[in-house]
């Protein structure tokens, strides 16, 4: 996911996820379900777009599966896995060589006026800048030209041959119908409908929404997938707008919250960027000066880290110790999920906590995480049952525990039902959750493991004077004596104070960067705004306006349900559609009001400076059709799987150029010539992430008990197999027993006159707890990201 989260900087630098866009009752609505499989994957999600679809929406399924999704639109396509940025590139040229494009909205509210300087080439795959060597690019290369204050020069008419809107129909008119269903395998007719469908929502009055989920960034080329989605919505005026956006939709029902909280290994809470081991980065100031833009809402860094801060160390965060910044640690390693492992296997880490995860099965070379967990010292495992990970070192496991050195500890957890807490939903959403039954045994919930953990690990260190022992007893942990943390103050410092008076904020638009404010994570500040007032805990189903219901818990930031609301207004602040409104400029008031909380500075009027600026958090404050910031170019382009059984038809770059790629053993490649079958994971209605929990519901293992490889009547009768015959499928990393189940849903992609064939399995069977299925999980490579599958 690391990749995925780059892209918003890019594109339109926050959140996608505009409020449940289908939800909504006007007609017109238009989904786009990619790669998603969401009667599957997220059946209740599924059931607003059945909703919308009786009053007048459609559904476009985009899948290399024919899915019960599929089966519930009104136009399927499928595609190649692999080949999202060929599909959508041949969507963006069809809407801009057919007209489909809102101009007015493209040219006022993204940068596509802007003019880029004469240093920008692409040329057979590479952008200018490229070092071979490094496999980076030179991003100052990209750079927009500017007049004498710095502002770029624009041409509004879009007509400058090096502004973005012209880069952009050249960089795109090589992704022509033909090339591209020559890439994708997607039958012409079905790719044709698609655009023509989709592309109709550029029309004022009407919105359509994409929706994906892990098929589209688990790939070499994530972040540039969802860019990719990010330009055709921009194009078609799509952002900001109800029933439109882009939706991640999350596997689980605090990934939103838990990305929010830093979950990835560069960010700190907020999105705010973790301090790194170069020279600008020295000092607090010289990372201010360094990570902080000169515009937009972003500008205001130095706020959201100090007040951070000085909720992690309280009284112990002074001006003089440039309030603890020097306690953050500072490295220069990818300690994404790929190099931990690999740092593992290596020898590198002595100890690992693994809360709520099982690699073993879900990780994108199980085998060698497996391996890899033998090299620890020890390992802490946090979870409802025990694990194929937890229990890697068992007979039973394949394991020979004579020979593993590993101390394992196995440490019982409260399930969702079990304790009290919020969740972020993919809506932005925090919701409280109150407990309803007490754990069972000896089970705590996480917070509570945490909590008892810190505590006991500042006793131990409280007498020291070591560099370590300074980090831990700077630590402002006030969160009660007892082994149960009170969660209203945590909640509390959350939100943040005001540390003059003792009171709590009412917002982030009060956080200072001179230490007399805190804030544990600047975009909820405002949820719990006074004494009583946890606005997470709010119930009201009242709808408040345009299906918004402002009183149904908090979304942040501010409140707000649709992002960039702004832009569902034109530049003089009317609504674009009477029946699309969400908020407008009301001249008797001299502010913007309407359904949602504006997410726009309510008192700039339309004429004032910035007053058609509705991308705030953005330098400039307009949507990203050109990235010059991305590592990995400023427009998307095609390039193939790491493994993959056909040359990359658009250049002779074969893979991303600028992916990070794992050498040797801990990420085998396969030849095509051995491996030519395209494989995908999936999972299934009966079972969840890596089947953990369902795997232990005895119901659940009988409805979905065995591993299965799904593949189409074409390669079934080419290899001789029938229906639940037993087979082994294999990869470079591995191989895996299976029954075969031969489908319909699966076909053979024609590709330059060669047949390609695509193979399904399951992601969440494994060998431990009640299935009665074989083995592990399949093998799948190591290139930056996990897969190269939907």
């Amino acid at each position: 996911m690391t990749q995925f989260y780059g892209c918003r900087s890019g594109t339109y630098s926050r959140a996608w996820s505009n409020d449940k866009p289908l939800e909504r009752s006007a007609k017109y609505r238009l989904c786009i379900d990619h790669g998603r499989k969401s009667c599957e994957n997220h059946p209740i999600s599924f059931r607003w777009l059945t909703k919308a679809k009786e009053k007048g929406g459609k559904i476009v399924s985009v899948d290399p599966r024919f899915t019960r999704t599929s089966s519930k639109a009104d136009v399927y396509a499928s595609l190649r896995s692999g080949t999202d940025i060929a599909f959508m590139g041949g969507m963006i040229n069809y809407a801009l060589e057919n007209n489909l494009i809102h101009r007015e909205y493209v040219a006022e509210y993204t940068n596509a006026s802007f003019i880029v300087k004469k240093d920008f080439e692409f040329n057979d795959g590479l952008f200018s800048g490229y070092d071979e060597a490094t496999r980076k690019y030179d991003k100052t290369k990209w750079a927009f030209e500017t007049d004498e204050e710095g502002n770029p020069k624009k041409d509004k008419t879009l007509t400058h041959p090096r502004s973005v809107f012209q880069l952009m129909r050249k960089h795109f008119s090589r992704y022509d119908v033909d090339s591209v269903i020559a890439v994708t395998g997607t039958p012409k007719e079905d790719y044709l409908k698609v655009c023509e469908t989709f592309c109709s929502t550029s029309k004022i009055g009407k919105s359509g929404t994409i929706m994906y989920a892990m098929g589209t960034t688990q790939h070499t080329v994530g972040t540039q997938n969802v860019r990719a989605f990010g330009i055709i919505q921009l194009l078609l005026g799509n952002i900001g707008l109800p029933g439109g956006g882009i939706n991640a939709m999350r596997g689980e029902s605090n990934v939103q919250g838990s990305t929010d909280f830093a979950l990835l290994y560069h960010l700190l809470p907020g999105y705010v960027g973790a301090p790194t081991a170069i020279p600008e980065h020295a000092t607090l100031e010289g990372y201010n000066t360094k990570e902080t833009p000169s515009g937009g809402y972003w500008s205001n860094k130095p706020k959201f880290l100090v007040s951070m801060l000085k909720a992690w160390y309280g009284p112990n965060a002074t001006k003089d110790n440039e309030f603890g910044y020097q306690y953050l640690p500072k490295g220069n390693k990818n300690y994404s999920h790929i190099n931990l492992f690999n740092a593992m296997y290596k020898g590198e880490l002595e100890g690992a906590f693994l809360f709520g995860t099982n690699p073993v099965v879900g990780g994108p070379n199980a085998g060698k995480e497996k391996e890899a967990l033998s090299k620890l010292k020890w390992l802490v495992a946090v979870d409802l049952w025990e694990t194929e990970t937890s229990a890697f070192w068992q007979e039973e496991a394949g394991s020979d525990p004579s020979k593993i050195g590993t101390e394992v500890f196995l440490l019982p957890a409260a399930s969702s039902y079990e304790k009290e807490g919020s969740v972020s939903n993919s809506s932005r959403w925090m919701q409280y959750r109150w407990k309803a039954i007490d754990p069972k045994g000896e089970s705590l919930a996480d917070l509570e493991i945490i909590h008892m953990l810190v505590k006991n690990i500042k006793g131990l260190y409280k007498n020291e004077s070591s560099a370590a022992a300074k980090q831990i007893n700077a630590l402002y942990w006030n969160y009660g004596e007892g082994h149960h943390p009170d969660i209203d103050l945590v909640a509390k410092e959350i939100n943040g104070y005001d540390l003059t008076t003792g009171q709590l904020l009412k917002g982030f638009g009060d956080l200072k960067d001179d230490g007399t404010t805190s804030s544990g994570n600047w975009i909820y500040s405002g949820f719990y705004p006074e004494e009583g007032k946890n606005r997470s805990k709010n119930r009201d189903n009242k709808d408040t306006g345009g299906g918004n219901f402002l009183n149904w818990a908090y979304a942040w930031p501010a409140n707000r349900r649709i992002l960039y609301n702004r832009a569902s207004a034109d530049p003089s602040g009317k609504p674009w559609s009477d029946k699309k409104a969400v908020i407008w400029w009301d001249e008797s008031q001299k502010k913007w009001t309407g359904n949602d909380i504006p997410d726009f500075k309510p008192t700039v009027a339309p004429a004032d400076a910035g007053g058609t600026n509705p991308f705030i958090m953005i330098n400039g404050g307009v949507g990203g059709l050109f990235a010059p910031t991305l590592n990995d170019g400023p427009f998307p382009e095609h390039y193939e799987p790491f493994e993959s059984p056909v040359k990359n038809a658009f250049s002779s770059q074969e893979i991303n150029p600028a992916v990070v790629i794992i050498e040797g053993e801990f990420n085998l490649k396969g030849d095509s010539k051995k491996y030519p079958i395209v494989g995908t994971t999936y999972r299934v209605s009966e079972h969840w992430q890596s089947g953990s929990m369902t795997r232990n519901q005895e119901w659940l293992s009988e409805l979905a008990g065995h591993m299965y490889i799904e593949m189409s009547e074409e390669l079934a009768k080419e290899k001789g197999i029938k229906n639940k015959d037993k087979i082994i499928v294999s990869s470079a990393r591995g191989d895996i027993k299976a029954y075969a189940m031969v489908t319909k849903r699966f076909k053979p992609h024609m590709m330059n006159g060669k047949k390609v064939h695509q193979v399904g399995m399951l992601g969440t069977l494994a060998i431990k707890v009640r299935n009665r299925g074989y083995s592990k999980p399949l093998n799948t490579s190591y290139r930056g990201c996990k897969h190269d599958n939907p």
